[in-house]
């Protein structure tokens, strides 16, 4: 009998030579991969709030093309139906009090235990068509994550602003942690056991997307990206992103990632801008005294040398956290290294 383990035991012997550190499975193992994936327990996660609309479509699609996953619904204080309309779909229903689409991924994570993790929204926006592929993908090359980048998310008018928003913080992104994705706010990711059990789920809203890269580019998790088609809202259903305020929101949690992860870079840039402007103070002065031997202008004498102490400080603070931060990151590789791929099976 092929179980799951038995299966990746073999994949583990077929190595791509030109890549030697990713698993790919033989063309001919097609079939056996099919077989496979209707072994692995597959959990649905949909975060929803008022989404009474689209909830049993989205259900609907997604039970037709894994008719062996399991639903979950997490209804996160909805004034309408959604939970109602879920049940009567077959998913399973849970709430979280907790406002925020983070606060419910916290709770999703922390409660469904499986194999593959596919999280999608509840509007129906994604194209569940696409998900067998994102497992399969997730599985044959041994990810954590599978990105569903949402094709033509710019095309549509209403959209613009919103596209323009993501074209900037993707851009952001890339510097600060790396040109691992291009699309951080997709909503439509397939995760492994592991990715899911050793995310800490910080963040309480929209901005999880952006803690979710954030992990994967953190600890150089493996990782893909495939093309979805990404759908207009269906008449009635209202987006919950409030676009300046969310924005804001992502912006600061990328402010504070950019300080965990690199504070080396952080505190640096700060130290060299303090010591720039330090400078540009105190050189005229300098220039000053060398001739005449009198300190001009002491308040701005007094304020360049504290601008100077205070890039030495930042400069130093920068040189000590970077070390706290090697060491939180050596704990969260070794904690993800310590969880299996697939659940444990029960032995009989």
């Amino acid at each position: 009998m092929n179980t799951p383990e038995m299966f990746l035991a073999r994949a583990e012997a077929q190595i791509d030579p030109s890549c030697s550190d990713i698993v790919r499975l033989a063309p001919s193992s097609a079939s056996e991969m099919n077989i496979f994936i209707s072994k692995v327990q597959i959990a649905i996660l949909i975060p929803c709030y008022n989404e009474a609309l689209t909830i049993e479509r989205v259900i609907g699609r997604f039970r037709q093309e894994l008719p062996a996953a399991q639903i979950f619904v997490y209804d996160n204080c909805s004034t309408d139906d959604t939970s109602v309309r879920a049940m009567a779909a077959g998913a399973f229903i849970r709430r979280e009090p907790w406002p925020g689409k983070g606060n419910v991924v916290r709770r999703m994570f922390a409660e469904i235990e499986a194999d593959v993790y596919i999280m999608v929204d509840g509007d129906s926006t994604y194209d569940p068509s696409v998900a067998p592929e994102m497992v399969r993908l997730l599985i044959a090359d041994r990810l954590d994550m599978v990105v569903g980048t949402r094709r033509n998310v710019y095309s549509n008018a209403h959209r613009i602003g919103h596209g323009f928003g993501n074209s900037l913080f993707n851009g952001i992104y890339r510097r600060l942690f790396g040109p691992m994705f291009s699309d951080i706010f997709s909503g439509y990711r397939v995760f492994s056991r592991r990715f899911v059990k050793s995310f800490p789920a910080i963040s309480s809203g929209f901005e999880i997307e952006t803690e979710l890269s954030a992990h994967a580019s953190q600890i150089r998790m493996p990782i893909a990206e495939l093309q979805t088609e990404y759908g207009a809202r269906e008449d009635g259903s209202v987006s919950k992103l409030r676009t300046f305020r969310d924005a804001f929101r992502i912006l600061w949690t990328m402010f504070l990632f950019f300080k965990e992860i690199q504070p080396t870079q952080f505190f640096g840039t700060i130290a060299v801008t303090l010591a720039f402007i330090s400078i540009m103070l105190g050189y005229p002065l300098l220039e000053v005294y060398m001739n005449t031997g009198l300190v001009p202008r002491f308040p701005t004498a007094i304020l360049a040398t504290g601008l100077m102490l205070m890039a030495a400080i930042a400069l130093v603070s920068g040189l000590i956290l970077d070390s706290v931060a090697r060491g939180r990151l050596e704990n969260k590789r070794l904690h993800y290294l310590n969880l299996a791929q697939l659940r444990p099976r029960e032995k009989h």
